[in-house]
């Protein structure tokens, strides 16, 4: 009676030990597709955003626009008169983090977005919100308050700022695969700036020199935490401005979209193939189990 009992009780066991091992590797399989599927679905939303963005800035009128960037430039005018770095604050300070969305760039704001940022090179097109608030950093980038606002012109100095390894979004992640000479494109009511990457640095978070206004030039940095996961310091991505020629500045971006899109693909492949390999892996272990069970004695 016993030896009856005991292929059943072996099937049974068997039945757990599948159980739970496909719950593990449904497990691990979460945990390793959420930050692909969440970066995905985050740069869909943001890519509405920045169509957005850009489709109500067409609806503003060039008198409003005029308008408009001329309290930007009075703003700007001011700093460039007194930039001393000890003004300035690390972004990701708690104190900073807490500030919350700023009333100094109202003038750029078109739905509460100031712009985005494109970076061909890292397939990134990002919306700017200003300020650096934890809401603003987890949703886009945000512009540091007390630097220049990014609308170019001489005497300026524009710093933005992201995060690094949020688990639903990439935003500065690849940052420091940028390199001199690299190019990417502030989009703003006032058109399209091109800037040219030509200093890259890491620096203690109370080393703010770097971010001041330098008389005679036209900057805007790229501010991030570095290391990645560690975050002890700050990594600088300085570029100056370049004459942007929209003929060819604008095949540039077009890769980027092209990239985003491709980008898309290899996502939506990944996912298909991961279930593909589940199903196969699921189909083989129940065959695996049917044949260890036919070989059991009677």
């Amino acid at each position: 009676m016993e030896e009856k009992n005991q292929p059943a009780k072996k099937k049974k066991g068997g039945l757990w030990k599948m159980l739970i091992m496909v719950m593990v590797f449904t497990v691990g399989l979460g945990i390793f597709a959420y930050p692909i599927v969440s970066n995905y679905l985050y740069e869909r939303a943001a890519n509405s955003v920045n169509n957005d963005f850009d489709s109500s800035v067409a609806k503003i009128t060039d008198t409003e626009v005029d308008e408009r960037l001329k309290l930007a430039e009075a703003y700007n005018a001011l700093l460039s008169g007194d930039s001393d770095s000890a003004e300035l604050a690390d972004p990701y300070t708690q104190e900073q983090m807490d500030a919350g969305l700023q009333e100094y760039a109202r003038m750029l704001e078109v739905r509460e977005q100031i712009g985005h940022v494109v970076i061909p090179k890292l397939a990134l097109d990002v919306p700017i919100y200003a300020g650096t608030s934890e809401d603003v950093l987890q949703k886009g980038i945000g512009h540091m308050e007390g630097t220049s606002l990014p609308i170019g012109g001489n005497n300026t100095h524009a710093v933005l700022t992201g995060h690094r390894g949020l688990p639903e979004a990439e935003l500065f992640t690849e940052l420091d695969e940028l390199e001199i000479g690299d190019k990417f494109y502030i989009k703003y009511i006032g058109g399209t700036l091109a800037y040219q990457v030509d200093q890259i640095k890491v620096v203690e978070p109370t080393d703010l020199s770097e971010l001041s206004v330098v008389q005679g030039h036209d900057y805007l940095t790229l501010l991030t935490c570095t290391p990645y996961m560690v975050n002890s310091h700050r990594l600088l991505v300085r570029a100056h401005r370049i004459e942007y020629v929209e003929a060819v500045e604008e095949n540039e971006i077009k890769e980027n979209q092209t990239n985003f899109l491709y980008r898309n693909l290899f996502y939506a492949t990944l996912a298909v193939l991961v279930l593909v390999l589940l199903g196969l892996l699921l189909h083989y272990l129940k065959n695996r189990k049917i044949r260890k069970q036919k070989d059991l004695p009677e």
